[in-house]
């Protein structure tokens, strides 16, 4: 059944980060539709979640790779700013462990200070101005 299973794959696209939120977003419209019930609103989500969730699939198991390629690129350009805010996010709260984050009072620029260093003069490498910060 495995090597069925393996021939049958091989040659496919594949998952990619379009395929991941598709399946995302159609089982978080499907689980909103029980919600709604009968009504209009719980149709319409619930149509709209099975569509993303065949598409999705549609997807994994296309042989036209250049094409997904192509729209997993797209998907990825379109939704590149929103991903490096949270990736921005995600290592300064890792950072915040081991450094305090001050910004520069003039400039506004981000600087990194160890912490428990006790009380030091601080210079914005961006527009050298020196101010007092507690580490």
């Amino acid at each position: 059944m495995k090597d069925k299973m393996m021939r049958f794959l091989q040659g496919r696209y594949g998952v990619d980060a379009l395929s991941k939120c598709l399946l995302g977003v159609g089982l978080v419209a499907v689980i909103l539709a029980a919600f709604f019930g009968g009504k209009a609103a719980g149709n319409i989500l619930y149509i709209i979640g099975w569509v993303a969730i065949i598409y999705c699939y549609f997807r994994i198991f296309s042989k036209n790779i250049t094409k997904r390629y192509a729209e997993n690129q797209k998907y990825l350009a379109k939704t590149y700013k929103l991903r490096s805010f949270f990736y921005k996010q995600k290592e300064l709260m890792k950072q915040r462990k081991v450094y305090h984050i001050y910004k520069c009072p003039s400039c506004k620029q981000k600087i990194r200070i160890p912490r428990g260093k006790g009380k030091i003069e601080v210079r914005c490498p961006k527009c050298g101005t020196t101010f007092i910060k507690k580490s």
